[in-house]
């Protein structure tokens, strides 16, 4: 079972929250990170509580790099730890680093990420600068029989962002958006991965190529879900990008999908009602801020396993 298929498996059982590890330092209330020698260490005992006492509720986690990279050598050890306790644990994770370069330097990041201290089980991959920059990724996805890993990747294709539009829609002399043209590509590189694990029909399948797509915008929710109902997705703007639950449902349809929530989870605290009156004080600790991170991951687990039921009749 590829890492892909795996996740899938994971979001069926255990619901489709993606817990994101963005976990900025800013994140930790002064007086819970002043405990600590140094920010990178306040985040990863942060994260090591988060995973504990989210994963009943998530299923998977996302690192995103930049947090751990913004802290130096001992962020990024930081962050390799984080990946290394999950994947022991058999919890599914992302990393968030999307990767996208030419010719070797692709294939230094595929092995940096899918093999060595940064091991992950799926990449999220950029492919903006021609789909051959994809190829040393994908090469880690397919099956150990030819020669992979069984690794996934998830390739960008409709962000969260209100930027996107500058370039994700552009019209195309051809006919059709940018999006469009990406989407046909990630079709044809999802379908032949799919095949190369002995589906007979890759669309009863699960590739080990999922796409980015986010929920910030209701307008091509629907659309975008019916154009691409084998592909499983990755779905980004949920909760504080002001992403409604009902518009993740509706991308949660068909093959599925995983929907992130990073500070909605992680600055739980922030608006945690029962914490207002320790929160006045400063007198916070990790055992408080870490049960309102998992309160917040329950009652966002309840929400969008609702809205997928109400969409569902």
């Amino acid at each position: 079972m590829h890492q892909m298929k795996r996740l899938q498996e994971s979001c069926k059982k255990n619901g489709p929250l993606c817990v994101g590890l963005d976990t900025d330092p800013g994140y930790i209330p002064p007086e819970v990170l002043n405990n600590y020698a140094s920010p990178a260490q306040a985040v990863l005992a942060y994260n090591k509580a988060l995973i504990d006492a989210c994963a009943p509720y998530a299923g998977c986690f996302k690192v995103q790099i930049a947090y751990y990279e913004e802290m130096g050598i001992e962020g990024l050890i930081a962050f390799a730890e984080t990946v290394s306790i999950l994947r022991n644990k058999g919890i599914p994770v992302i990393t968030d680093a999307k990767r996208g370069d030419i010719a070797d330097t692709a294939k230094a990041y595929a092995r940096a990420h899918f093999s060595g201290d940064f091991e992950t089980d799926i990449l999220t991959v950029n492919p903006y600068m021609g789909f051959d920059t994809l190829k040393p990724f994908t090469e880690f996805c397919k099956s150990e029989t030819e020669g992979g890993k069984e690794k996934g990747i998830f390739v960008l294709l409709r962000t969260s962002n209100p930027g996107m539009v500058d370039i994700e829609k552009q019209a195309l002399a051809s006919g059709g958006i940018v999006l469009d043209a990406v989407g046909n590509n990630l079709k044809a590189i999802a379908k032949e991965l799919a095949l190369g694990y002995g589906a007979s029909d890759w669309k009863d399948s699960c590739s080990p190529v999922g796409a980015v797509v986010g929920c910030t915008e209701e307008s091509d929710a629907r659309q975008l879900r019916d154009t691409y109902p084998e592909i499983f997705f990755l779905i980004p703007g949920y909760g504080a990008q002001g992403g409604a639950a009902r518009i993740a449902a509706t991308l949660l349809d068909k093959a599925g999908g995983t929907v992130n929530s990073s500070r909605g989870i992680l600055c739980a605290w922030k608006k945690d009602e029962e914490l207002a009156d320790v929160r006045e004080a400063g007198k916070l600790t990790m055992d408080l801020i870490v049960k309102a991170a998992q309160k917040a991951a329950k009652n966002s687990k309840e929400d969008l396993l609702n809205a997928v039921e109400a969409l569902r009749g």
